[in-house]
């Protein structure tokens, strides 16, 4: 009994020992966790700095595919790791022998590679007391200071004055006019390089101070500039800052810039622009442990910067049919390429009267509109909006001009002697745009904006009415003999005669279905032109673009190739065949295109590709469990019944095959081109071919 007890005290004193030395340890480093201080440095060995609420970590990581190491801070309360800075983006360590410290001299923060006793890093910082009051503190805000005898508020140096690719809440984005220091964003190179890459987010003080997303030189986007209660290109900036942020921004003759954060103090956000061209704004989700975008600039074609070219505006509210509209006094500067989408030549001043000498020129203006960039405006701060006017019409070379702040009616003046680039129509908190025009332009503005015509001016209307209609008549009977005329060319009546699938059905209930004929210019804004980027796949047909409706619905484009086998014949059957099927295991056939020689099929967008993009390949074939891969075979099976026997049509595919059943998001399968298919009558079993067709 008496052993029995001595082995129990023994157990709990060794516990006791273990549990001290463990809070011993823990105390320890938490009381020197988030500094580096002379003689205690971070090494590449898993070391940590931790700042005080355990928010935020500092140390060496390698980013995702990379080998290379690196210094940077991420969210230390995140399941997932989100980088928001790194010291030596430009300069990564080889090997695991990095080690960050304080130089005892000087007490400046360096970055030194010990296998080859260089410094890759420093903060470039000399102390002239002395340096052991000095250390690097990792703070709750994800700001590393480099401070001296506990000054917080006088940092020798920081990385919020140092930005990478992210803009933390309490940092800022600005310009010191004084100084020339500047405090940006630039991308990284790729996800797994943090090195600087070429898309920079910062101010440009030419002009009327403006924030710019920009590739290298290149402005992508126009933040604006501040107008006394948002910046200008971001229209929904008031009713965030109601409820999601409050902002603070500087605009004087010392500098210009701006801070933010958020109104709830739980919420998690972070501004960053990444490598593709897009200036982001995250929120984390605790919901679903992850970060869900906010917002993301430029959201819309219109917002590009300079997408209808010089003097214009670009209207997204009008973008199904045509975005870009020249402003009052101006016309395209090359008509045919203006009205094939192609508006980047923009517009040119009319030719009328002069607008220099009291012609009796004036303005028209341009409302609720993102402004033309200001980095080319004169700028003149105290003088009256009339004022304005007056100090345009003086100069012969103004062409327009606008209020720069909007409070109290407006006040400050900014003026434009070139053209006028990058302005938007905008959904709320638009400006007011006047935009100079000579007599001729101001007149017919005058006469279109008193309203309806008196009784006296109406009699002729019925007569123009009348020749307008014969001209309209004219003109369409001769497109309509010059495209009988042109080869390869399909026409409406073509569409209707020498099908396949109109010898083998005859039904008095046979009418067209009712698919709109999307317009040329339409498909091209959806698909950026047809870009590289947004094409899908190539098949036996042609190539197959990705699009996006100004609705907001993504669609698949399928473009007839010139070289394609599969022609004209093809291209009406399908129409005809799925454009009268609805079922839910059958690609949705949303329309077509016709113009000149070009032949396109309209299909909704379905992510998750075809068939084969799954089962041929060694990595996604193991995402295809059993229970998934029968879902898909008794998908396909309905499909196959619906179009042999349910559907009021007996339609067999004749070309099924792995690459023409497509899966939506939820991995159900749609059958797609019908490129081959053959409608029987009800009664009909068998049929003849001319020619072998399918798979």
């Amino acid at each position: 009994m008496e052993v029995l007890r001595t082995k129990i005290a023994m157990r709990l004193i060794f516990i006791y020992i273990i549990l001290f030395f463990n809070y011993c340890f823990l105390f320890c480093a938490a009381s020197s966790s988030d500094a580096i201080t002379i003689g205690k440095p971070i090494s590449d060995n898993g070391e940590l700095l931790i700042s005080k609420g355990g928010k935020f970590a500092l140390g060496f990581f390698s980013p995702g595919k990379s080998t290379f190491r690196f210094v940077g801070i991420w969210y230390y309360n995140l399941p997932k790791q989100t980088f928001v800075w790194v010291a030596n983006r430009d300069k990564p360590i080889n090997d695991s022998s990095g080690v960050l410290f304080l130089n005892p001299n000087n007490g400046n923060l360096v970055l030194r590679q010990n296998s080859t006793n260089l410094p890759i890093w420093s903060s470039n910082v000399s102390v002239p007391v002395p340096s052991n009051t000095v250390m690097a503190q990792l703070t709750d805000l994800g700001n590393l200071v480099l401070i001296q005898n506990n000054d917080s508020k006088n940092a020798l140096w920081q990385s919020f004055d140092h930005l990478t690719d992210t803009l933390l809440p309490y940092a800022k984005l600005g310009f010191n006019k004084r100084t020339g220091q500047n405090w940006l964003l630039q991308s990284w190179k790729t996800q797994d390089d943090p090195g600087t890459g070429s898309i920079s987010l910062r101010f440009n003080t030419s002009g009327k101070d403006q924030v710019f997303l920009y590739n290298k030189k290149v402005p992508l986007w126009r933040g604006g500039f501040f107008n006394g209660e948002i910046l200008v290109g971001l229209p929904s900036m008031r009713r965030e800052m109601s409820y999601a942020f409050n902002l603070t921004i500087t605009d004087d003759d010392n500098s210009a810039g701006f801070t933010y954060h958020a109104v709830d103090p739980t919420a998690i956000f972070r501004i960053s622009v990444v490598p593709t061209g897009y200036m982001q704004t995250h929120k984390w989700d605790h919901d679903i442990n992850d970060w869900k975008l906010y917002g993301s600039y430029p959201e819309i074609n219109c917002e590009t910067y300079g997408t209808c070219g010089a003097n214009s505006k670009c209207d997204s509210f009008n973008y199904a049919y045509n975005k870009c509209f020249c402003l009052p006094g101006f016309e395209p500067s090359n008509p045919n390429e203006w009205y094939m989408n192609d508006e980047s030549a923009g517009c040119v001043r009319k030719k009328g009267p002069s607008l220099c000498g009291n012609n009796g020129e004036g303005f028209i203006k341009v409302d609720g509109v993102k402004i033309p960039d200001t980095s080319i405006a004169n700028f003149q701060k105290g003088l009256r909006v009339e004022d304005c006017e007056q100090e345009c019409l003086r100069n012969c070379s103004c062409n327009g001009y606008a209020a720069s702040d909007v409070r109290n009616g407006g006040s400050g003046c900014l003026t434009w002697h070139g053209d006028l680039l990058d302005t938007m129509v905008l959904s709320e908190e638009g400006h007011d745009l006047y935009v100079r025009v000579d007599a001729v332009e101001l007149a017919n503005y005058a006469k279109k904006s008193k309203g309806p015509l008196p009784k006296s001016g109406m009699v002729g209307i019925p007569v123009a009415t009348f020749a307008v209609i014969v001209l309209l008549i004219a003109m369409c009977a001769y497109c309509f003999r010059i495209r009988k005329i042109r080869g390869g060319e399909i026409t409406e009546e073509q569409m209707k005669i020498d099908s396949p699938i109109e010898e083998q059905y005859h039904d008095e209930n046979r009418a067209q279905p009712s698919l709109p004929c999307f317009s040329i210019k339409t498909i091209m804004v959806a698909t950026n032109k047809l870009s590289n980027e947004n094409r899908l796949g190539r098949g036996g047909f042609g190539s197959v673009y990705k699009g996006l409706l100004f609705n907001g619905q993504e669609i698949a484009v399928k473009r007839l190739s010139q070289s394609s086998r599969q022609g004209t014949q093809e291209f009406k059957n399908e129409i005809k065949v799925i454009g009268r099927l609805q079922h839910r295991n059958l690609v949705k056939l949303l329309g077509y295109c016709i113009h000149k020689k070009e032949r396109m099929l309209i299909y909704e967008y379905l992510p998750n590709k075809s068939l084969d993009f799954f089962l041929f390949d060694r990595d996604r074939r193991s995402s295809l469990d059993w229970d998934t891969r029968f879902h898909i075979i008794i998908g396909i099976a309905r499909g196959i019944l619906y179009l042999h026997q349910d559907s009021r049509l007996k339609i067999i595919h004749r070309d099924l095959k792995a690459s023409n059943v497509l899966l939506d998001l939820a991995m159900n399968p749609k059958i797609s081109d019908f490129g081959m298919a053959r409608i029987f009558g009800e009664d009909q079993i068998q049929a003849n071919t001319k020619r072998i067709v399918g798979t």
